[in-house]
């Protein structure tokens, strides 16, 4: 039986994630990169054009687990508020288990970046956002349910939540977890909202 053989961008990739974890603050070059994975700035490049694609890289990841998961519930639960929490869920749990990859979500890491780089992560977020909407509007049309507020205004509501609890995971040096009080502050949040 013969061992397989580790794949060399995942492995690239999953250093960047690591170094962005245990360097809050600072900037990740490829000479550093290249360095904790003991290989040239050479190697890196021949599977990744530039440090730009290799934080393309971990958004992709981040927009395929993340918005896969968000379907996974939309399809599963019917109840809109089940729906809203199981979604902030999916988002806060996410960055907890990827602290490095929140640095780039948080906008922390792109400093000195590619442009194109914050607007995919803006995309992110938006989609997300779309999906809030989508199950608060989709209450009142299955359960002719009106809200006091608009259903985009409540799904910018619930992502300026998310967006603050992640800013404060990466603010504490990932010291305080996104999902830290969450049931308690869903509660409130969930009497408040519909």
């Amino acid at each position: 039986m013969t061992e397989k053989k580790p794949n060399r961008k995942e492995q690239i990739l999953s250093t960047l994630a690591q170094m962005l974890e245990t360097s809050p603050g600072q900037r990740i070059t490829t000479k550093s990169l290249a360095a904790e994975l003991g290989v040239s700035e050479a190697a890196l490049y021949r599977h990744f054009p530039s440090k730009a694609r290799m934080f393309e890289g971990l958004i992709e990841f981040t927009e395929e687990a993340v918005l896969g998961n968000i379907n996974k519930v939309l399809e599963a639960e019917k109840d809109t508020l089940r729906r809203c929490q199981m979604i902030l869920v999916v988002v806060l749990t996410f960055v907890e288990r990827n602290p490095g990859i929140t640095r780039i979500l948080t906008g922390d890491a792109l400093m000195g970046e590619h442009d194109r780089l914050r607007s995919r992560v803006q995309n992110l977020f938006g989609k997300i956002e779309a999906n809030l909407k989508q199950a608060l509007r989709e209450r009142r049309l299955r359960e002719n349910v009106q809200t006091r507020l608009d259903e985009g205004v409540l799904a910018n509501l619930l992502m300026a939540y998310a967006d603050g609890k992640i800013a404060q995971f990466v603010r504490s040096e990932f010291k305080q977890a996104p999902t830290q009080e969450f049931d308690a502050q869903w509660q409130t949040i969930a009497h408040q909202l519909l």
